[in-house]
């Protein structure tokens, strides 16, 4: 083997090995929306992040997350009876994919919340919530769901809670890991 072939080898092991989020080494963290826990034990959910953090706050500190380039992918941990409340992404679409569970997903009208469609979703299926949309969700199963969350940028605005929502009023303080 030449220099130039060994060169490209490892450029390219560098790049595969910089490129995987393996399962083993994702944790699973229920502080980063703890704030709406405040609320109630039924706002409890937690985030599995792999690419970029979301809109979750700032983890630009955490070296497990493959930095985000053009959109975050994590996993949320729903547990049974969970509730995410009314928000909105003014910024950006959310892709919700369900892995384990089944999830009430809701699509709230912009100018009064109250007005919603709402359908029941489970194993490999996938909604798309277009920015500016209010969105809400909820675990029906009887136990805990997983979801994939899908955000369309690399830094997207921290959501906002409309008047109609259970969160309205409740300021978004992110955890930081130390």
């Amino acid at each position: 083997m030449n220099e130039t072939t060994t060169e490209t080898t490892t450029a390219l092991e560098e790049l595969i090995d910089s490129s995987i989020a393996s399962s083993e080494s994702r944790i699973v963290d229920f502080d980063t929306l703890k704030f709406q826990t405040k609320m109630g034990e039924k706002f409890r959910r937690g985030q599995v992040r792999y690419i970029g953090s979301g809109a979750t706050g700032d983890h630009s500190d955490d070296n497990n997350i493959l930095q985000a380039e053009n959109f975050t992918f994590s996993n949320m941990v729903l547990p049974a009876g969970c509730v995410g409340p009314e928000h909105t992404h003014p910024d950006v679409e959310e892709v919700f994919f369900v892995l384990e569970g089944e999830v009430e997903f809701s699509v709230h009208d912009v100018e009064d919340g109250t007005k919603k469609a709402s359908r029941i979703l489970g194993y490999r299926d996938l909604i798309r919530v277009p920015a500016g949309v209010p969105r809400s969700l909820r675990t029906v199963s009887e136990t805990d769901a997983i979801i994939c969350v899908i955000i369309g940028a690399k830094k997207p605005a921290l959501p906002f809670y409309p008047p109609s929502s259970e969160m309205h009023g409740v300021t978004h303080k992110p955890q930081r890991k130390t």
